[in-house]
């Protein structure tokens, strides 16, 4: 049976980071749709985006071609448009599918999630003539603590900034345990840039994260 899958990246990346799973998926006979949020392909103007910019896009992509029985899939920070979209295209999903991701509570921003980065994203913010967040050096270890320097490199070359928005504006909606809808968490054991714990993320919901062993969209 086909299943149609919408993939929503994380921070700083754009839908290229999930194409090594919708190729994969697509050899299997399914369909896959990745996701770029405004403001995170090259060359985007990325001043003055709202969260609300990254949840109306995906809502859009969605509507526009009518998709039907869809798996949304969330990484990371991933999981704020995909929360605030959830709601408004229910009757199109069949599944929700949480990867190492961010489960947003109403009216809390990614940046009011902790004490101790919260601070420091806003000031990164207020530091940039455009309100976006660069892609700190060290991220890259942790986002890939496996890998090697090419695939650092090839990620180095292809994240750009992040809209400060995104960071910094909370949903105005409840959490997605509500919807009628089956939902996975899965948590691979060297996730390091969660703002907290996936574990907790997975609580949020009622769930018990599925162990992804060392996952990788790679």
């Amino acid at each position: 049976m086909s299943t149609t899958f919408v993939l929503v990246p994380g921070a700083w990346q754009g839908g290229w980071v999930w194409q090594p799973v919708a190729e994969r998926l697509r050899a299997a006979g399914h369909t896959a749709i990745t996701i770029t949020s405004p403001g995170l392909a090259g060359g985007d103007v990325r001043s003055g985006l709202h969260l609300s910019d990254a949840v109306e896009h995906l809502i859009a992509e969605i509507e526009k071609r009518d998709l039907r029985d869809v798996v949304l899939v969330a990484h990371s920070w991933g999981g704020y448009p995909v929360t605030g979209a959830a709601h408004r295209v229910a009757g199109r999903l069949s599944g929700i599918v949480l990867f190492n991701a961010m489960v947003p509570r109403k009216g809390v921003s990614v940046a009011d999630e902790s004490d101790l980065m919260g601070p420091q994203l806003r000031a990164a913010i207020e530091a940039t003539p455009d309100g976006t967040i660069p892609v700190e050096p060290g991220y890259l270890p942790l986002l890939l603590p496996e890998s090697g320097e090419e695939l650092r490199s090839f990620f180095a070359d292809l994240m750009v900034p992040m809209p400060g928005g995104y960071f910094t504006e909370a949903l105005d909606v409840a959490d997605i345990s509500g919807l009628s809808v089956p939902m996975h968490y899965l948590l691979s054991d060297n996730d390091q840039v969660l703002i907290r714990p996936g574990a907790e993320f997975a609580a949020r919901l009622g769930l018990t994260p599925q162990p992804v062993g060392r996952g990788s969209r790679w």
